[in-house]
């Protein structure tokens, strides 16, 4: 498997003095599905070596779903590049429109916490 799909509800807690979804709060999803797309990929344990590209598109409001697809698209040696889009949607007309979109390279573990081998995309 090279996806993952989760959805979080912007909650009052998640937003800022504006009532918009915290950027910091939005990375930490979107970091949360690499992670979870990656270690299926690898059947590993794996880290976050870098976030990259992180492109803010729209505000997410309080009361928002938003919805993040994570594929694994590049494998290197022991890392795998992970693409992460997080989508907003209003839940009572059912509008969704892209939100936030980056990049996260994820590298895999072995049982003594050093890098170790994935396997080649398909």
């Amino acid at each position: 498997m090279t996806e993952a799909r989760m959805t979080e509800i912007v909650f009052p807690d998640h937003t800022n003095h504006l009532g918009t979804l915290f950027g910091g709060q939005a990375l930490a999803w979107m970091d949360k599905a690499a992670f979870v797309a990656a270690s299926r990929y690898a059947r590993r344990t794996v880290v976050t070596a870098r976030s990259e590209q992180i492109d803010f598109h729209t505000a997410v409001p309080k009361g928002a779903l938003v919805e993040l697809v994570a594929r694994v698209v590049e494998v290197g040696r022991t890392s795998m590049q992970v693409e992460v889009e997080m989508r907003k949607e209003d839940l009572l007309t059912g509008a969704s429109e892209l939100a936030t979109r980056g990049r996260f390279t994820m590298i895999a573990l072995d049982a003594g916490g050093r890098p170790t081998p994935v396997p080649a995309l398909p």
